[in-house]
């Protein structure tokens, strides 16, 4: 009995998941790498009139018209300083394609339960509600977003703040 139970920790241990890792400032966030299809410099934007804040616009990738948008305003930051070159990671969400813009990639990191918490209580509530947990490494911290609620933007989202 006490085998089985030392054989399904050492399993729960050694499960690992893969994170691209993207930055938004010096904030290190960690995307899903099953969720990424696509890493690239947007170009040819085209801004979309009404659309919510956090919508840059619309742009063509690969003859698909994909929507554009911006992680620093999703997560209410403000406007970065310099507009330097931004990069954006292609998600799929509902049979649609988005592109969201960051300020920078980084690399893809295989992560363990080890270095894994639940999302602490003094994040951001504006990020709280976007993060499935955090990984500590060596200083720094990874929060790993929930690409669902990334992109559950619009006229649902609306009308729970309109509540």
């Amino acid at each position: 009995m006490m085998q089985a139970a030392n054989s399904n920790a050492t399993a729960e241990a050694g499960t690992t998941s893969d994170f691209v890792t993207v930055f938004v400032g010096d904030t290190m966030f960690g995307l899903a790498i099953n969720r990424v299809h696509d890493v690239f410099i947007p170009a040819g934007v085209t801004p979309v009139p009404l659309s919510p804040p956090e919508i840059v616009g619309l742009l063509n990738l690969r003859g698909r018209v994909v929507t554009a948008l911006c992680l620093r305003r999703r997560l209410g930051l403000p406007p970065a300083e310099g507009e330097g070159s931004k990069m954006a990671i292609g998600l799929e969400q509902g049979g649609e394609t988005f592109a969201l813009v960051v300020d920078g990639v980084g690399e893809v990191l295989k992560l363990g339960a080890d270095t894994h918490e639940a999302v602490p209580i003094n994040l951001d509530s504006r990020w709280r509600e976007l993060a499935l947990g955090v990984h500590r490494l060596d200083g720094r911290l990874l929060v790993i977003l929930d690409v669902d609620s990334l992109l559950a933007f619009g006229a649902g989202r609306l009308g729970a703040n309109a509540a």
